[in-house]
């Protein structure tokens, strides 16, 4: 079926930057919705960034607008997330996730995008293993 594999996780000083990746591979697939969480332990899991892949509109939490640029990449299938800036509050397993694909129209996982709501993580199917990101000195 499908598969998430995250990858471009690290650890680095406050103001560094990393760039994470996730490809998608397996049963041909198109989402309406790829994004990004993150988890700390003891936390509950946030969202972070997301996409509309279908008209390449981009969301973000406020903890990291500014700081982080989501990005798609159609030709290797492939979704980044730029980190810039980084924190030690960034500090978290970072997970993608994407949606079912449902050819419907809006799909319930847009009105997540566009509610910035951490909960919106029960509208994705798909979801990586994780990738640890580290901001210390």
């Amino acid at each position: 079926q499908v598969r998430l594999e995250e990858s471009g996780g690290g650890s680095v000083q406050p103001g560094g930057s990393l760039r994470l990746s996730c490809a998608a591979s397996g049963s041909p697939y198109s989402s309406n919705c790829m994004g990004w969480f993150r988890q700390a332990p003891g936390k509950e899991r946030e969202w972070v960034a997301g996409i509309y892949t279908r008209g390449g509109n981009t969301y973000y939490a406020d903890s990291v607008k500014g700081r982080f640029t989501i990005s798609q990449s159609n030709a290797e299938n492939t979704v980044s997330l730029q980190m810039n800036s980084l924190e030690p509050g960034d500090t978290s397993i970072y997970y993608c996730a994407a949606d079912d694909g449902a050819e419907v129209f809006p799909p319930p996982c847009l009105h997540g995008l566009r509610s910035a709501r951490s909960d919106s993580y029960r509208l994705y199917k798909y979801w990586g293993q994780g990738t640890q990101v580290t901001v210390s000195s």
